[in-house]
């Protein structure tokens, strides 16, 4: 087996920062994460879509948020253990063991789960020749901008995705045509207008509420019929690329066995991260709480505040507070 001070479970921004204050407090510590990067979400799904709701960036691309998240925690050694799931959570002697889908065991004296949503996939839509064509013309996220150079893009769906994306590859896509069933976004109300403002400008065209009846192509997609859901009309596009942006399924996992308490697949946690089992905290999107909001920006003050309280429960020699950084500047543990 293979012992640090602390296991964080999940990569993500939350893990990330985590594991920086876990080592600003001295202690050693492992990510433990089933993707093969660090990141999380903004890895795996959107590493080149904007970011404008953290502190002190106007806006910056989600993989340059992580790239600076990976070297603000390098200095601290982590071990990263990645393309491993965790499987099971135990408590063994004074500490924990974390057994994973590589066969390996882990042990530590606390435990952070940031494990973001879970486990998730994207929402398909079931229309005729989407999975026929995935991987050849429909996405379900955007790895690359680069790949819709000169493309005439649909865009599906009405959350801050489809919006943010819509906006995002004006200047890369030649055409841009988003559809969504309602009337009404779920997006952000300043994004919403200035996907409308777009729209009014000629930059795009927004269909509403207009869905996908079926996916055409040969060996690529060619074509797409929506129609609109209250008159059943259909309007036949000519398109290169289809990113269905409709949101995602997640599931907690083998953590939902771990005897946790969860509320609605969440983990519910106090004003101190932890949970229900002592010596386990969580933060970032897996958690819940009242007044819980779903923001990046906030699960760096949930991870800032597990990963203190959690460095004290491993090493009771450690104050909760960790004092001010700057006061140690020469130093990576503060006082």
């Amino acid at each position: 087996m293979e012992h640090t001070d602390v296991i964080i479970i999940g990569a993500g921004p939350a893990g990330l920062f985590a594991g920086f204050y876990v080592g600003m407090r001295g202690l050693s510590f492992r990510f433990v994460d089933p993707l093969p990067e660090p990141g999380g979400q903004l890895t795996a799904l959107y590493p080149e879509k904007y970011i404008y709701d953290v502190a002190g960036f106007p806006k910056v691309y989600a993989k340059d948020l992580v790239k600076g998240l990976v070297e603000q925690v390098a200095p601290f050694n982590p071990i990263y253990n990645l393309g491993e799931r965790a499987e099971t959570l135990e408590k063994e002697g004074d500490g924990f063991k974390v057994t994973t889908s590589a066969g390996q065991t882990y042990t530590a004296k606390a435990v952070i789960i940031a494990a973001g949503v879970g486990a998730f996939e994207p929402r398909r839509l079931g229309a005729p020749g989407e999975k026929e064509f995935e991987g050849k013309g429909v996405y379900y996220a955007v790895k690359a901008k680069a790949e819709f150079q000169g493309k005439r893009v649909l865009i599906v769906g009405g959350g801050d995705s489809a919006v943010d994306w819509a906006l995002n590859l004006l200047g890369t896509a030649q055409e841009i045509t988003l559809i969504h069933r309602r009337p009404q976004f779920r997006a952000h109300e300043a994004s919403v207008r200035e996907l409308l403002q777009a729209q009014e400008e000629g930059k795009l065209r927004v269909l509403t509420p207009y869905e996908v009846r079926r996916i055409e192509g040969d060996s690529w997609v060619k074509q797409v019929v929506i129609f609109h859901n209250q008159t059943q009309e259909e309007v036949v596009l000519a398109v290169d690329a289809v990113l269905i942006l409709a949101g995602y399924l997640t599931k907690l996992g083998p953590l939902a066995n771990w005897g946790l308490e969860l509320e609605k697949n969440k983990i519910k946690v106090d004003t101190t991260m932890a949970t229900s089992i002592p010596g386990v905290y969580a933060c970032g999107d897996i958690v819940t709480y009242p007044g819980k909001l779903p923001l990046i920006v906030l699960g760096f003050g949930e991870a800032a505040i597990a990963a203190n309280h959690a460095a004290a429960y491993a090493n009771p020699a450690l104050k909760v507070n960790p004092g001010h950084s700057s006061e140690k500047a020469e130093e990576k543990t503060p006082a």
